[in-house]
């Protein structure tokens, strides 16, 4: 238990973060979550999409302490480190989907690379000052860093060849954390997530996407009738994170959070249209700049951390369609 500790989270007030935070301050295991966030938006809010979900990301809890900034900036970061004193660092800033609007290298590099260097730096740093016990970094990765997968199932130990900008940074960052940690003998932990969603997503993620436009009436495209995806909902991935962070056999150690049974993207508009009897689809050619993907191995995070995902898609989405009803609702 880490009652007595604060923990601080990168990139807070976003759609993983903001849920990492809410469970670990249900579950008491801290004082204080540090929420450190630039409040950046990747999506364009002029588009008719837009739905800003952030404020219904946080009740009022005094637990929660914001601080506004880009965790690639050194006096910020150690001002924090030296003022909360975290003994764990979830790190979760970053572009927070591979496919967006103009994505670039350099916003990619800013957050998986040049932050994860800065956060590590202030941490040694730290450390050598105060002398302080810090128990564990833990790196958000991206199961992107795969490429295409090329056997049923991706396991940690398989050769990672991404294809586009987001999983080259994603796995540039993987490398960060395990050299620069090795070297300044810091414990971390990676995690390797696969196509998030839930409740407060706005990143334009595929499930957001095609729940939003089956709110509205409109027609989904699926790109791709075989598209497979290990869809995770987003509480399964912080409780496998917060378990990563807790144990020890975790340390210096990289794992996949997902479901860890993947689903078409077929299969997912047809849990769909439960909801919306009246939903219409087309099928679209598969986005070849994307890799083929499909179920993550989970066996390494059950065996090692007893991880086993609630959520299966039916669950998550039921949960998910009564948030985006409910907030369409509000907003009327």
């Amino acid at each position: 238990m880490l009652k007595k500790n604060n923990i601080l989270i990168t990139g807070g007030l976003g759609f993983i973060g903001s849920n990492l935070a809410k469970i670990i301050l249900k579950k008491n295991l801290a004082s204080k979550c540090i929420l450190i966030d630039s409040y950046t938006g990747f999506i364009n809010p002029l588009k008719d999409y837009f739905n800003d979900y952030r404020k219904f990301r946080f009740d009022k809890d005094k637990r929660i302490i914001i601080e506004r900034g880009d965790a690639s900036n050194f006096k910020l970061v150690l001002r924090i480190l030296e003022k909360y004193k975290p003994s764990i660092i979830f790190h979760a800033s970053a572009v927070p989907v591979a496919k967006l609007e103009n994505i670039t290298g350099q916003e990619c590099r800013i957050g998986s690379v040049d932050t994860t260097t800065n956060i590590l730096e202030c941490l040694n740093y730290f450390q050598s000052i105060k002398k302080s016990k810090f128990k564990r970094f833990v790196y958000f990765s991206s199961s992107m860093v795969y490429g295409d997968f090329k056997k049923k199932k991706a396991y940690e130990t398989d050769e990672t060849n991404p294809k586009e900008i987001y999983g080259t940074m994603k796995l540039a960052g993987e490398a960060i954390t395990k050299g620069l940690c090795n070297f300044y003998n810091i414990p971390y932990t990676i995690i390797r997530p696969s196509a998030v969603y839930g409740p407060t997503d706005m990143n334009q993620r595929v499930t957001q996407i095609f729940l939003e436009k089956a709110i509205k009436g409109e027609t989904l495209a699926i790109n791709g009738k075989d598209e497979k995806l290990d869809f995770t909902f987003v509480e399964d991935l912080a409780n496998g994170a917060i378990l990563a962070a807790l144990s020890k056999k975790a340390i210096n150690q990289t794992f996949n959070i997902t479901f860890g049974k993947a689903m078409t993207l077929y299969q997912y508009v047809k849990i769909l249209s439960k909801y919306f009897p009246r939903l219409n689809y087309i099928f679209k050619e598969r986005d070849h700049q994307r890799p083929k993907r499909g179920t993550l191995s989970i066996s390494k995070a059950k065996k090692l951390l007893n991880y086993k995902p609630y959520f299966n898609l039916e669950k998550g989405m039921k949960k998910y369609v009564e948030f985006a009803k409910s907030f369409k609702e509000d907003k009327k």
